[in-house]
């Protein structure tokens, strides 16, 4: 676990506005870093050309700034830190931690998983080929503290489990991102939602890989609609209404379980965020999806 001073950050995908789940997140990630006397970063996961919206990010900056959730530095955009992504997964092939692969999704269906051109073996001739670039992960029970829901125990398969850290279109996938600009950035506290729970062993490993120490986690429950799916903007989620910015914090801090005694939506936004910040309690959080 990475020692020294706190530091947190918020990292949305610009795919659409905020809504009340991403709130929720954001704040939860704010409240904890605020608590600890930390640093809190905003940064945007611009990945992925196709599904992003021009629009989104300044969409998604005015959210926060209406809600008092602002970066304690300049905001990072991972698309301008392909040249660096593109130095590590060189390093990673070349050590023989990361490989190119040109099975098709089909193809690994039909196999469990495993590669037919054993791509893993570095054999795979892809001149003129397209192909993704896989980190290549080891069999391990990877076994991690997380802040909320206590000791966690994840099974990694190598092969089948290999994560794209680099896809056929060229687009720098997330499991490599995020674990690069964690290291970049110096960040010691990851504070985000429960759907995110799975990859944590993978990226323990590329963390490893990378000869980082991974962040101390905490995962809360992702909030969902009235039909149990998680709230997000495939499942067009609403965007937060920024003219109530008030009621929405105080609707977030009741999803987080938190103490709202003495917090009428009259307050400032300032004023909300300082007094929770005082009573923040992770501890009060349920472990259930609302």
């Amino acid at each position: 676990m990475i020692s020294g001073p706190y530091r947190g950050r918020f990292a949305p995908s610009p795919t659409g506005p905020l809504h009340f789940g991403s709130l929720v997140t954001a704040l939860a990630s704010y409240l904890d870093a605020r608590a600890h006397r930390g640093t809190w970063l905003v940064r945007m996961e611009d990945l992925d050309p196709l599904r992003e919206s021009p629009e989104a990010v300044d969409q998604i900056l005015a959210s926060l700034t209406a809600h008092g959730l602002e970066s304690d530095e300049s905001i990072r955009f991972q698309s301008r830190c392909h040249p660096r992504y593109q130095r590590i997964i060189d390093q990673l092939v070349q050590q023989g931690r990361a490989y190119r692969c040109v099975c098709s999704r089909k193809q690994l269906q039909a196999n469990d998983g495993r590669h037919p051109n054993q791509c893993r073996e570095g054999s795979v001739d892809v001149d003129g080929q397209p192909y993704a670039v896989r980190f290549g992960l080891e069999n391990e029970n990877s076994v991690w503290q997380d802040r909320l829901l206590g000791q966690q125990h994840q099974p990694v398969h190598a092969e089948t489990d290999d994560p794209v850290i680099q896809r056929k279109e060229g687009f720098y996938a997330y499991q490599l991102a995020v674990v690069a600009d964690d290291i970049d950035q110096r960040i010691t506290h990851v504070v985000r939602g429960s759907d995110l729970l799975d990859m944590t062993a993978q990226q323990c490993q590329i963390y490893r890989a990378l000869n980082a120490d991974p962040p101390s986690w905490m995962h809360i429950p992702v909030i969902v609609n009235d039909q149990g799916q998680k709230l997000s903007k495939q499942n067009l989620a609403p965007a937060l209404d920024d003219s109530r910015p008030a009621d929405n914090l105080l609707s977030a801090l009741a999803a987080l379980g938190q103490d709202l005694s003495g917090l009428p939506n009259r307050l400032a936004v300032d004023a909300i965020l300082q007094t929770a910040t005082e009573r923040w309690q992770p501890s009060r959080i349920q472990l259930t999806a609302r």
